[in-house]
């Protein structure tokens, strides 16, 4: 019997290549295909945050979920073999449901029946706002290209319940918030060799920010990131609106953001991320963290040691596991990923709530960090 057959997708006119929909256009083994979302609470007690990724030349399908109540961090982890059918985003007890493209979603987490106590959910996604492109993001090291990506960003709002810990959370679309990102491309895997490029274009620092926020009228979007001197290789600031209001997007200049930190740490507590009008007002995005969940532990963002996103774990691969967070030393390369804080944000007399997400490691001179060890005073 061939090894490859065409797939449920190659009956549908979506080809942008002479190719199966089963393969990508990319050989990069990097080539990934995800999503990630944001469930929260305005009270600061409980983050949620899932997703989803396909990594077609490693022939892998992972998905992962981490709940943030109090100091503990349950977390749901599954990988297995990638199958032929892309239409089908689940692995394990883990599952997203596309009900309307771009519109509802379902989000679902089966309970373990050997620990009935532990995470799961199950939750509808709704979108207020119109799907936002992101800038398209490129990043080489030398003459490498380690990330390209396209993304889009959405925001709205989730109802359903989320159980773990003995509780159960009922979310309303009045007191929780959902956003939600989609991107591909190319995207460093582990196990990647850094060659020449790792050892002769050693990075110096690094500051990222990206701040999706929903307020009742409208969707603010801003991004940045950083080198080592400030130098910037991503930035947007925009506002969207609801798509029955008749307004266009209105970009909001070149965002400059004033972090509070905590003492002795790169732990934002507040901040002001300053913007401007096409009428050239200035305008000021207020910033108050209300809960904080790092990448690292228990999502599988780098620098995670014990799962990382695309890695083979073997067929059938769940894990599920409880961190607590109540002492950073216990976790000490979660500094060094980025954290979702969920915050309450102000801007021009509004409130809205969203994603804080940030990370600065290294040298940023705009923040007066010298190197990796650098902390705020």
């Amino acid at each position: 019997m061939p090894a490859d057959r065409p797939v449920a997708l190659d009956e549908y006119p979506v080809h942008q290549a002479p190719l199966s929909m089963k393969h990508v256009v990319s050989g990069d083994r990097n080539a990934y295909d995800r999503c990630i979302f944001h469930v929260f609470d305005h009270a600061g007690r409980a983050v949620l945050i899932l997703g989803l990724g396909v990594y077609p030349n490693a022939g892998v399908i992972d998905a992962y979920a981490t709940l943030r109540l109090g100091d503990r961090l349950h977390a749901v982890r599954a990988s297995d073999a990638l199958g032929d059918d892309r239409t089908d985003l689940s692995v394990g007890p883990l599952r997203i449901t596309v009900d309307t493209p771009l519109k509802r979603l379902s989000l679902h987490c089966d309970p373990d029946p050997a620990d009935p106590g532990g995470l799961s959910y199950d939750l509808t996604w709704t979108a207020e706002f119109p799907t936002l492109w992101e800038p398209h993001h490129l990043q080489r090291r030398g003459d490498r290209l380690t990330l390209e990506g396209r993304r889009f960003v959405q925001a709205g709002n989730v109802t359903g319940v989320i159980r773990a810990g003995g509780e159960e959370l009922r979310p309303t679309a009045a007191q929780w918030t959902g956003t939600r990102d989609r991107s591909w491309g190319v995207r460093p895997l582990p196990g990647e060799a850094g060659g020449r490029a790792a050892e002769e274009h050693r990075t110096e620092g690094f500051h990222w920010l990206w701040i999706p926020v929903r307020f009742d009228d409208r969707f603010l979007m801003v991004v940045v990131q950083e080198d080592a001197d400030g130098h910037r290789s991503l930035n947007e600031a925009v506002q969207v609106f609801p798509e029955d209001s008749g307004r266009h997007d209105v970009q909001l200049g070149w965002p400059h953001t004033d972090i509070r930190y905590r003492p002795g740490t790169r732990h934002p507590e507040s901040a002001v991320v300053h913007l401007t009008d096409p009428a050239r007002k200035p305008l000021e995005l207020g910033v108050e963290i209300l809960n904080s969940s790092p990448l690292a532990v228990g999502a599988g963002y780098p620098p995670a040691t014990d799962w990382q996103h695309g890695s083979w774990q073997g067929r059938g691969w769940t894990d599920r596991r409880v961190y607590d967070l109540s002492d950073p030393a216990a976790h000490p390369t979660a500094a060094y990923g980025v954290t979702d804080h969920s915050a309450r944000f102000t801007l021009d007399g509004r409130t809205g709530h969203g994603i804080f997400e940030h990370g600065s490691f290294g040298r940023h001179d705009p923040s007066g960090f010298a190197d990796f060890s650098s902390v705020a005073p």
